[in-house]
Order: structure tokens, then sequence, then C-alpha cells
């Protein structure tokens, strides 16, 4: 499996011959120019995560791509007659040879009823889980984690905890697109401190960047 980032939360995943979008939102950019789609994945609906404009030039010039998501982006979706399957919590499906299985139902809350919308983690073939917005656990085993680590609704204290929890053997993070360019701190640099002695290793992934596990 090969993991690109493009941006926050956008992440081009290749494995088993086919190319995986997740989260074509508004802190990236990168995503309009991606071409030989075959899946686009969107957690929910808030425009870092769902950038209605970009999706359509995506669509445009991914026209086979299938789109997966729950039925509140689905809704904004119908709105703009762009076709879409739901996957959601405790549900699973299969695109062709990979399994996709839907895990969680709401956004972690920034504060009260604010931003709280429907959210949906995806688990990639057993191996890649990328919850979106909410520290989900699919009470399973996890290679592979997409970790938010930079939010209004989290802690850097509580995205480690979230982490040595899960237990996966990698870490990457995402939702880090509000971070002002050289100005990340400890963002990158304390995970593997606290990480490494629970043998879970931690990939400073930045944008443009990809690794291959």
């Amino acid at each position: 499996m090969k993991i690109t980032k493009l941006g926050h939360c956008c992440l081009l995943i290749e494995y088993k011959n086919k190319r995986i979008l997740t989260d074509p939102g508004s802190y990236s950019v990168s995503q309009n120019e991606i071409f030989d789609l075959d899946l686009i994945l969107i957690t929910h609906e808030h425009p870092d995560h769902l950038h209605v404009e970009s999706l359509e030039t995506i669509l445009k010039n991914n026209p086979l791509a299938k789109i997966i998501t729950n039925t509140s982006v689905g809704k904004i979706l119908s709105e703009k007659n762009i076709d879409f399957d739901i996957l959601e919590d405790q549900q699973s499906t299969s695109f062709e040879s990979i399994i996709l299985e839907g895990f969680g139902t709401e956004h972690e809350e920034i504060y009260q009823e604010l931003g709280k919308v429907e959210n949906t983690g995806y688990f990639i073939d057993n191996k890649l889980f990328y919850p979106g917005d909410a520290f989900t656990n699919p009470m399973k085993p996890v290679d592979i984690l997409a970790l938010p680590i930079v939010a209004p609704w989290t802690t850097f204290k509580t995205a480690m905890e979230y982490v040595l929890e899960i237990k996966p053997n990698i870490a990457f993070p995402v939702h880090d697109g509000m971070i002002i360019e050289g100005r990340s701190g400890p963002i990158y640099r304390l995970p593997p401190q606290i990480l490494e002695s629970h043998n879970i290793k931690f990939i400073p992934l930045q944008n443009g960047e990809n690794i291959e596990v």
C-alpha cells in the first residue's frame, strides 16, 4: 500500500491496483490534479473534508470514480446530482477485492452541538483505518492509523491516548492543515518519543510525501 498525503486529510491510497482518495477538502488543492481514481471516501460534510467545487473537478477528471460516504454527506451530494453509495457504522462492502468497513456515527465534540455532524471512519481492507474527525475504536487490529493530530476538538494528549488505545503498528498524522509551515513544533517531533516504547512507529508524513507499507 502506497499512501500519498495531498494535504490535511486528503490522501491518495494506491492498493491492489486501485487508486482511492479520501476527503477532498478546502485545505488542499492537489486533489484537483489527480487522475485514474477508482474510489472516493468522504467521512463527513465539514468543508475541510468536503469541498464540493473540488469534488466536481475531481469527478470531471475521473468520471468513473465511485463515491462512498454517509447519509449526511449524501444529502449535500444529492443536491448537486452527484451519485454516491452509502457505507456507515458497522456496515461493510467490497470494492472488487478490497473490503471496506464503516465505523463511528458522530464528529468529535467541538463545543456542545457546534459542528456536530455525522462522521464515518473507513477501514480499508483490514489494513488502514482513517477515522475522519473522531476517535473511534473499530475494536479490531489496525495495521496503519491515519491519526487526527491537530484540531479544535482535540489536544495533543488526547491524540496520543487514542493511538495507544488503538495500538497500530504504524501511525501518521492527518488533520494538520492549519499548522503554519515551519512552526509545527512538537507536533511531529514528540510522538516517536511517546509511541516507540509501545512498538508503534510514527511517520511524520507531510504534504506531498508518501510512504509504502
